[in-house]
């Protein structure tokens, strides 16, 4: 290997996709990357309109944030006609909109499948802005699976804790469905794919050899032998031994009751802050966790027994990561909240965590 080939691998170079252009993305990636040790390990290439990008720059630069000029970061513009230029403006999701960031994610993934890029950190779009320009996808993870040509596929959300630097990973078993459709979804085989996907996720990606992971069950109380539902002790549970005896070194806990499942990811979460004296202040005595009450992971089967208790916990800082691409993909948590959008009050916290991370896994699969 050349030094040159060396240096390309130790410092992998990232696409950032603009987003829906009338949301908050524009702003949201001029705050991060105003913050000047966020590439130092890692080449970041922006995927949008320069023109957009100069207009939000000036409309918030008056109000004092921290900005990245658009002139001192690369981008790959992608320049609009007149007619869809006009018809963008901040805070207004239409079809537009949509189709810009729509073409943004395609070249951002044309680019990494051409090898320009070994990763790809995506900012949020409007599925509503997609479909009215023609698009009917569910999100920005099937379109990257369809030009990625793969059927095995995953959300997985991480969140590093500010409190305790504890990571929090879960992944969904099914994702943007009707909750009258879970219980029909969810097979044996899809639990096989997803339970595959994450064990090769964290031996891979984030280097945990022994990973050990709870699953929760699907019904309250994990069906209550059958009285609160039956898929536990129908097929479940069945598939839960089977499991455990074709990976023998992985740890898998289950069925776990959903409402307990989510008690002592809390506490490693918060903390100290979760346990409070009789004055509401934090208490200093509240026993440590040990390593063998926490998962690597947690497998949700269901979009909200999820993403409920993640976002409850981990607004600010949960990514979204999409597994089983040929490349890494992540995103921040949130929507495109275009009803602050051009407002300056945006938080660029959970779009800096995505493409650090971004970067750290692009790393460990370089290596």
């Amino acid at each position: 290997m050349s030094s040159s080939d060396s240096v390309s691998r130790q410092r992998p170079h990232l696409a950032l996709t603009m987003g829906d252009p009338a949301s908050i993305g524009p702003e949201i990636i001029l705050k991060a990357l105003a913050d000047p040790t966020l590439t130092q390990t890692f080449d970041l290439t922006v995927i949008g309109t320069r023109s957009l990008l100069q207009e939000t720059y000036q409309q918030l630069y008056s109000q004092g944030e921290p900005l990245a000029d658009p002139d001192t970061f690369p981008i790959m513009d992608l320049p609009l006609d007149p007619n869809t230029l006009s018809q963008i403006i901040l805070g207004y999701g239409n079809a537009a909109s949509g189709k810009a960031s729509f073409t943004y994610l395609e070249t951002a993934i044309a680019q990494t499948l051409q090898g320009t890029f070994q990763g790809i950190v995506t900012a949020p779009i409007a599925k509503s802005c997609w479909k009215a320009a023609g698009y009917d996808y569910p999100g920005q993870t099937e379109v990257l699976a369809q030009k990625a040509e793969i059927d095995r596929f995953g959300m997985l959300f991480v969140g590093r804790s500010p409190y305790t630097g504890w990571t929090l990973r879960t992944l969904l078993a099914t994702t943007h469905i009707p909750l009258n459709q879970v219980s029909h979804t969810l097979t044996p085989q899809l639990m096989s794919l997803k339970l595959d996907l994450l064990i090769n996720c964290l031996q891979q990606d984030f280097a945990i050899e022994n990973p050990k992971i709870v699953i929760p069950g699907l019904n309250p109380h994990s069906g209550e032998n059958g009285q609160l539902g039956t898929e536990e002790k129908e097929w479940l549970l069945p598939w839960l031994e089977t499991a455990k005896k074709q990976y023998p070194n992985v740890e898998i806990v289950g069925l776990v009751p959903p409402d307990t499942m989510w008690v002592n990811p809390a506490k490693a979460w918060y903390g100290n802050r979760l346990s409070l004296t009789q004055t509401g202040y934090p208490s200093r005595d509240q026993p440590t966790l040990s390593m063998n009450q926490l998962a690597d992971a947690y497998l949700a089967l269901y979009h909200d027994q999820g993403l409920i208790p993640v976002k409850l916990m981990a607004f600010d800082q949960a990514i979204n990561t999409t597994i089983g691409l040929p490349f890494i993909r992540t995103s921040p948590d949130h929507g495109t909240a275009f009803d602050i959008a051009g407002k300056g009050i945006a938080r660029e916290t959970s779009l800096k965590a995505a493409i650090k991370l971004a970067a750290e896994l692009t790393q460990q699969k370089l290596k």
